[in-house]
C-alpha cells in the first residue's frame, strides 16, 4: 500500500514539473514577408498595393522604424484588429483636385498631412499608354523621351526608396508627397538621390532609361496605397 502510494505521489511531482510552452505566433506562410536587404517599409508596401500606415499598424511599428534583413513582416491585418481610420482634409474628397498647400518633411520627421496643390509632369514626351489598374504593366503611363533626359519630382516630399530590388521596375525612386499620396519613376537609367532626401517639385531626381529597347520613364502615383490614374492629376499640356 505504502509503495502504490509514493508511485502516485512520485507521479504527481513528475507532472507538476513539466513546463506547458506558450502558444507561439506563427510567421510563416501565406501572408507573411521576409525583409530583404534593398527593403524598405514603403517598397514593400508598393510591392503589394498596401498603405504603408497600415502595413507598419499591422506590424506594431512606427513608419520610421528601421527593419532589417530576416525580419518577418505581415502583410494581411490580424484577426480582431480593427480598421483603422486617419481624418482626412476637405481636399480628399475630390480625387482629381487636392487643395492643401504641400509642404516638404525633413528625414527623421513624418510628411504633412496635407496633399499636394500642385503637381508637374516628371519629364517631357508623350504618354506611351492608358491607365488600367487591372493590367500590371499600365499600373501607371509610360512617357516616351530620350535615354538620359531629366527625370523630375512632381511635387515636394520626401525620397522613401532608391534602388532596384523591386522586380519590374529597374532603377526606381519613390517620393512620397504627404500621409496619402507617393509618387514612383521606374526604368530610370540612373538615380540621382538617396533615401531620405528632402526633394522640391521639379528636382531632378533621376536620368531616363528603357525598357524593351525603348527610351522611357513609367511614372505611378498611389493614393492611400492604391493605384490611380496619374493623368487625373497631371496638368493638361
Amino acid at each position: 500500500m505504502k509503495s502504490a502510494f509514493a508511485i502516485a505521489f512520485a507521479t504527481l511531482l513528475l507532472v507538476s514539473c513539466v513546463t506547458v510552452k506558450p502558444q507561439t505566433t506563427v510567421s510563416r506562410g501565406a501572408g507573411w514577408y521576409t525583409v530583404k536587404p534593398s527593403d524598405t517599409l514603403y517598397s514593400i508596401a508598393w510591392r503589394y498595393g498596401l498603405d504603408y500606415k497600415q502595413l507598419a499598424s499591422w506590424n506594431k511599428i512606427s513608419v520610421n522604424t528601421p527593419i532589417h534583413p530576416g525580419q518577418r513582416l505581415r502583410l494581411i491585418r490580424p484577426s480582431g484588429q480593427t480598421v483603422a481610420t486617419t481624418k482626412r482634409s476637405s481636399s480628399n474628397k475630390s480625387a482629381t483636385k487636392p487643395k492643401p498647400k504641400a509642404t516638404t518633411k525633413s528625414k527623421n520627421t513624418q510628411s504633412s498631412s496635407r496633399n499636394p496643390s500642385k503637381w508637374i509632369w516628371p519629364t517631357k514626351g508623350k504618354p506611351l499608354n492608358t491607365f488600367l489598374a487591372s493590367d500590371l504593366d499600365r499600373r501607371g503611363i509610360d512617357i516616351a523621351g530620350k535615354r538620359g533626359q531629366p527625370v523630375r519630382a512632381v511635387a515636394d516630399g520626401r525620397v522613401v526608396y532608391s534602388g532596384n530590388g523591386l522586380a519590374g521596375y529597374g532603377n526606381l525612386i519613390i517620393i512620397e508627397h504627404s500621409d496619402t499620396f507617393l509618387s514612383a519613376y521606374a526604368y530610370c537609367q540612373e538615380r540621382l538621390v538617396q533615401e531620405g532626401s528632402t526633394v522640391k517639385a521639379g528636382k531632378v531626381v533621376a536620368k531616363m532609361g528603357s525598357r524593351d529597347n525603348t527610351a522611357k520613364l513609367h511614372f505611378e502615383i498611389r493614393r492611400n496605397g492604391k493605384t490611380v490614374d496619374p493623368m487625373k492629376y497631371l496638368p493638361n499640356k
